[in-house]
């Protein structure tokens, strides 16, 4: 049973003797505030000095309400746990956690042990669809499910990047319960369930904090969403800050993705808030913090959080399988191979020095300290393909087939956590488009039009074509489902890639990467790379790479030799390392070598 309302306090919170206190923080509420309770007469409500209002009621869970604004504006709970219909809804109250758990002492899996699935649960099919799709993805070798965000947006269909209502998951997947049956069922197959929360922002309808709480945001620093949101103050702190352990109790997430945070001028908040968690939450439960940071600060993977997205080595990596060398790939198409070596030996290319595509102001922090498994590798993820006018594939972008291979065979093998974007699996070539339903024609049109001006400055993605996809289109969010056409006999070879990967990864790598540590990368001519890792155990871990159309002559130093106690470990084709051996390195290939300590 939840331990409500300690250590919480905002929304409507149950009270050992059957009461409901109902808290909110309003200190710029006008006159006329009250609490507005189905069946019973208004509450009025008046801010103490901290700005907090607050009453304990007798009702029960189920109980629908609301607050009400001077200006006769009934609004919703911020701290709503459940809605009734859409952000502009009646909020519920849902009393303490009554699901009977079947695997209460779940206690998470070890970070190294990490193979991720970044998935958007409508268009799986909701909390149920995706829970019936959790054994094939244990099958396959997928140990933590990463959900996209689910908290309350407006309308049926969003990326989750719009909600509102932090602390209640979305209707339109499912009911709570069948949100904690999906994360109970993945702990029976062994797998760890992560959240994706957004913090940096409110999305553009059904933010009703302004009308009460002002001081919520900050006007001195602009942001893409508007307003930033003002962690100086306390009670946001604790807001967010609950959020997130409210995730991780009602629902036993066993993790949460940090989205943007570099769009939090408080870095030593995020500080606090990794503290805050995991002091609250002890061992032995496994509580993974991971954060996207384009700051690259390496310094807040040394206060709390087990890893960032590493950007860096995808953009890398896209060059490398496309040649686009536009907007932010612009800073890493000079010397490819030596950017994808120091990405894989020091985690980030940027720790420091200038970044042209940033007006050459310093980005990043130094890395090279941190373990490899500090940093989330990914060939594509949701923003890398749906921030695409026509949210294009690697399946359609890369230059060839055997290239593709060759990185995934690089992805999934190396010591750095792998993510999978959902359809990535199989193939797919159905497009993840940027997607939303606002009811609201103005604001739709607002978002459609954005989205044009967006794509006008990358002609080479047809930024002036009429026929961009309408982000409110219900067209463009069913032209997004990964699972929508048949797999056929390339995707089962690419399933089938992938399951041989995996399996190597969870037999080979994942038991040796605790205490991993990078032996250094070089460049091999300007589109490969050698790399190696001692182990956790003494083994020694080494990578020949080469994402290029040419063949690829080695340096004496570091062609394998036949008297090498080195094993085979993969390679990517038939012919890379017989070819290795003679002194060349096929293009588009990939070799990956494993020696047992003696």
């Amino acid at each position: 049973m939840s331990a409500w309302p300690e250590p919480f306090s905002f929304g409507a919170l149950p009270l050992p003797d059957g009461r409901t206190r109902f808290r909110l923080w309003a200190p710029s509420a006008p006159p006329g505030l009250a609490l507005l309770i189905d069946g019973q007469a208004p509450i009025p409500l008046s801010p103490d000095a901290e700005g907090y209002v607050q009453a304990d009621v007798a009702c029960a869970p189920g109980t629908r309400y609301r607050y009400r604004l001077d200006e006769g504006l009934a609004v919703p709970d911020p701290a709503s746990r459940l809605q009734d219909g859409d952000v502009h809804g009646a909020s519920i109250v849902t009393g303490a956690d009554a699901y009977p758990w079947r695997h209460p002492s779940w206690p998470g899996r070890p970070w190294e042990e990490a193979v991720i699935y970044e998935v958007h649960v409508g268009l799986a099919g909701g909390y149920a669809g995706l829970e019936s799709r959790l054994p094939d993805l244990a099958a396959l070798g997928i140990t933590v499910i990463e959900l996209m965000p689910i908290a309350q947006f407006p309308g049926p269909r969003n990326w989750g990047y719009d909600g509102v209502l932090p602390y209640a998951p979305d209707t339109a997947y499912g009911s709570p319960q069948e949100l904690k049956r999906l994360i109970d069922t993945a702990h029976g197959l062994s797998m760890s369930v992560m959240l994706d929360v957004v913090y940096n922002h409110f999305g553009p309808d059904g933010n009703y904090l302004p009308s009460y709480a002002a001081p919520f945001f900050r006007h001195d620093i602009p942001t893409p969403w508007g307003a930033a949101i003002d962690f100086r103050q306390p009670a946001v702190r604790r807001f967010f800050q609950e959020n997130a352990l409210y995730w991780l109790t009602e629902y036993r997430f066993d993790g949460l993705r940090l989205d943007a945070v570099h769009a939090i001028p408080d870095h030593d908040w995020l500080v606090e808030l990794a503290t805050f968690v995991r002091g609250q939450i002890p061992a032995p439960r496994r509580i993974h913090l991971v954060l996207e940071n384009d700051d690259n600060r390496a310094s807040l993977l040394d206060a709390g959080y087990d890893a960032q997205w590493n950007d860096d080595a995808h953009h890398v990596l896209h060059h490398l399988l496309t040649g686009e060398a536009s907007g932010y790939y612009a800073d890493y198409a000079a010397r490819p191979g030596g950017n994808l070596a120091r990405c894989l030996a020091e985690g980030w290319l940027f720790q420091g020095q200038p970044s042209e595509y940033r007006h050459g102001l310093p980005r990043g922090e130094p890395s090279a300290h941190l373990a490899p498994t500090s940093f989330v590798l990914f060939l594509q993820n949701h923003d890398q393909i749906g921030n695409r006018m026509r949210g294009d594939r690697l399946t359609d972008l890369a230059a060839t087939r055997e290239r593709l291979r060759a990185a995934v065979a690089l992805q999934l093998l190396a010591p750095q956590i792998p993510l999978i974007f959902m359809g990535e699996e199989h193939g797919s070539q159905t497009p993840f488009l940027y997607f939303t339903s606002h009811a609201d024609p103005e604001l739709a049109a607002a978002v459609r039009e954005g989205r044009r001006k967006e794509f006008a400055s990358f002609p080479e993605f047809g930024g002036s074509d009429p026929n961009i996809p309408d982000p409110n289109s219900e067209a463009t969010y069913a032209a997004s489902n990964p699972w929508l056409k048949a797999r056929g006999a390339d995707g089962g070879e690419w399933l089938a890639w992938y399951g041989r990967l995996l399996r190597l990864r969870h037999h080979a790598i994942s038991p040796r990467l605790a205490g991993t540590r990078s032996l250094g990368a070089c460049s091999l001519g300007t589109h490969g790379v050698h790399a190696q890792w001692r182990l956790g155990d003494g083994a020694l871990l080494t990578l020949y790479a080469n994402m290029g159309a040419a063949t690829q002559p080695l340096p004496s130093a570091l062609k394998p030799r036949e008297t090498h106690r080195a094993a085979m470990l993969f390679q990517s084709g038939d012919e890379a390392f017989s070819e290795a051996c003679g002194g060349n390195l096929h293009r588009d290939s990939i070799i990956w070598l494993l020696e047992e300590r003696s």
